[in-house]
């Protein structure tokens, strides 16, 4: 039996806590969104608390894949970045222990968490994405709840505009009631005027009763005109008069064996056996359609009269010249020819235009079945790549808490969303096949989940701001001021003499770079690409100068530690022809756009180098006095 280690037991108290937690945020998060949109067709409708409660619960289980990958980033990320922020990490790789032996764990832990992701995916996500949007169409289809508004017209009852202008609220009694009947059509409404009346709903929740008193209605009765001057219609004066108006404010759930048929609705096996069904028929559809196509060509349209015609009858099957029997026609049978063949084209054009649509809907039904059944494994992968992401920022950055690893999340996973659901709709619209529209986020964030891995086992500073400032230092060539102080404790006494002459042997090697970097031909456009003046020396020019400085920081001498201080900084960066190859480098040089100002550039930061070299040159001969006059 598998024993686990204190450390694995530690790791997984701290990573399995962390991860609950932010997947019930990222779940909350989600399914707030999916609230905000569909807010507006719950409102009003006077659903209990058990229906809305059921539809959260489905929605909740529908949105499990997009909070999965964001919660094991998020958590991931926070839990290394807590460990390296509390030193622990450090501790454990003090203690001779890699970053993968420490990852092992939680990986093992994400791959199970990526298994049973798959068969959420497979089985529990098509029941409950069916329950869900059967209960989202029921509650759609529900007639909203019956609130008559004051001073404004009332449209929720299907064919009759509503129009109250006071209500009392404790007795239900409605004020100067006006209603537009619109059931039959807009020519034909019927208006219905009244001083006061009341609004009931039946038993059975089916019907609307409306009293009404004191008031007058006005019919069009066009349909029973007996000239196109005179309009009939028909007035009626009332003290009561009853309405039955249909309107059913029932919940009624809808069948969910018409989801189920459908992709959304459908596990694996379910998938692949549409899938091959549906491929069979689209074929058999092709073939078909194909087949009328070669039948059904403008030949067709050829009928002859002259059913007398022996020649034209034993040659029935050659092929026939067009273009000479409608020459040999007159104008009357030329025009009725263009007609009926001009008829003929564009019915068969519009016969293949609605196949055409039927295949392509065919085709959209076997794109959908497939981007479903891929799907079902690129959430079990994005996991394990955003685990592989998470974890080594977090030792990386070393932050943890909410603050900087919720950042990192959110703004990777919304590139994760784009690049996704880009993909989902260029695999939907046949513009990407199925599988590299599903895979296309996966496999633009792997190498990214490489990459970060394979830094954070080698400990380098990648968001180590200091690193990049350095680089661009050395790009620009900015000089960073040294700054040398009296040592308290010196190690190494300061040998002057031996100082004085290794800065005198530095000076007359600096001499000779400086008269080979003075050579006009090395400056020459196609000699520099082609390295043949080059000068060399410079990287040890500059270890020999580095040297130098850390032996004269050993001087007691406050005079000779600030004329240190005053030297320039001499970097190893030698702006020089891009290619060691002469004929590559003279291939590059005929590249323009590019090589011109890589020249340009290239000769500004020799002249920098150049000053500096002189700048140090002149600082060591005054250091070289100021030694000899302490000397004496």
């Amino acid at each position: 039996m598998l024993r686990l280690k204190r450390l694995d037991t530690f790791l997984l108290q701290t990573f399995l806590p962390v991860f609950c937690m932010t997947f019930l945020i990222c779940l909350f998060i989600v399914l707030m969104q999916f609230l905000w949109q569909y807010v507006d067709e719950m409102v009003g409708k006077g659903l209990e608390i058990t229906v809305l409660a059921e539809l959260f619960f489905y929605a909740g289980l529908s949105m499990v894949p997009m909070a999965l990958p964001l919660a094991v980033l998020l958590g991931s990320l926070m839990t290394f970045g807590n460990l390296a922020e509390r030193l622990e990490l450090l501790a454990m790789k003090a203690a001779g222990i890699s970053l993968i032996r420490i990852m092992l764990p939680l990986i093992i832990t994400v791959c199970v968490i990526a298994t049973g992701a798959f068969f959420f995916q497979n089985e529990v996500l098509p029941r409950s994405q069916v329950k869900m949007f059967s209960l989202l169409y029921a509650i759609r289809n529900k007639s909203p709840e019956l609130d008559i508004p004051e001073g404004v017209f009332y449209k929720e009852i299907q064919g009759f505009n509503l129009y109250v202008q006071h209500k009392n609220r404790e007795t239900g009694m409605l004020y100067d009631v006006m209603i537009y009947d619109l059931s039959g059509n807009f020519e034909d409404a019927t208006v219905i005027v009244a001083d006061s009346g009341q609004l009931k709903m039946t038993a059975d929740k089916q019907f609307l009763f409306l009293t009404l008193y004191d008031g007058e209605s006005f019919e069009n009765l066009k349909d029973q005109r007996t000239s196109s001057n005179n309009v009939p219609y028909r007035r009626e004066s009332f003290t009561k008069k009853d309405i039955l108006i249909e309107f059913d404010a029932n919940f009624n759930r809808m069948d969910d064996s018409f989801l189920s048929n459908m992709y959304v609705g459908k596990n694996m096996d379910q998938l692949l056996a549409s899938i091959d069904s549906l491929n069979v028929r689209n074929d058999s559809i092709s073939m078909s359609y194909g087949e009328a196509l070669k039948k059904d060509s403008y030949f067709k349209t050829l009928t002859y009269e002259n059913k007398s015609d022996s020649a034209l009858a034993a040659n029935h099957m050659t092929p026939v010249d067009i273009d000479s029997i409608f020459i040999a026609a007159n104008i009357k049978d030329q025009s009725d020819i263009a007609a009926k063949a001009l008829s003929k084209a564009s019915a068969i054009k519009q016969d293949f235009s609605f196949k055409e649509s039927v295949q392509r809907e065919e085709s959209k039904s076997i794109r959908r079945h497939e981007i479903e059944m891929h799907q079902k494994f690129t959430l079990s992968f994005a996991c394990l790549i955003f685990f592989f992401i998470g974890a080594p920022l977090g030792a990386i950055i070393g932050k943890g808490g909410l603050g900087m690893p919720v950042i990192v999340s959110v703004f990777l996973f919304i590139i994760y969303y784009i690049i996704d659901n880009t993909g989902y709709k260029l695999a939907r619209d046949g513009q990407m096949t199925p599988w590299e529209g599903r895979w296309l986020s996966s496999a633009i964030l792997l190498p990214l989940g490489i990459f970060f891995t394979i830094k954070a086992v080698n400990d380098s500073a990648l968001f180590n701001s200091e690193v990049y400032v350095t680089t661009l230092r050395n790009f620009f060539g900015l000089q960073k001021r040294r700054t040398f102080k009296k040592k308290e404790v010196i190690i190494e006494t300061l040998d002057k003499n031996r100082f004085a002459n290794d800065i005198t042997a530095f000076d007359e090697d600096c001499e000779k770079y400086l008269r080979a970097s003075e050579d006009p031909r090395s400056i020459s456009f196609f000699n520099f690409f082609s390295n043949k003046y080059a000068p060399t020396g410079l990287e040890d020019l500059v270890v020999r100068y580095n040297l130098l400085l850390e032996m004269g920081s050993n001087s007691a001498d406050e005079d000779v530690l600030k004329r240190l201080s005053d030297t320039p900084v001499l970097y190893k960066m030698n702006f020089g022809s891009p290619a060691n190859n002469p004929i590559l480098g003279l291939i590059v040089a005929f590249i323009l756009p590019v090589s011109i100002p890589y020249y340009l550039f290239a000769i500004f930061k020799r002249k920098k180098r150049l000053q500096a070299i002189r700048s140090i040159i002149k600082n060591n001969q005054e250091l070289l006095i100021l030694l000899r006059e302490n000397n004496k």
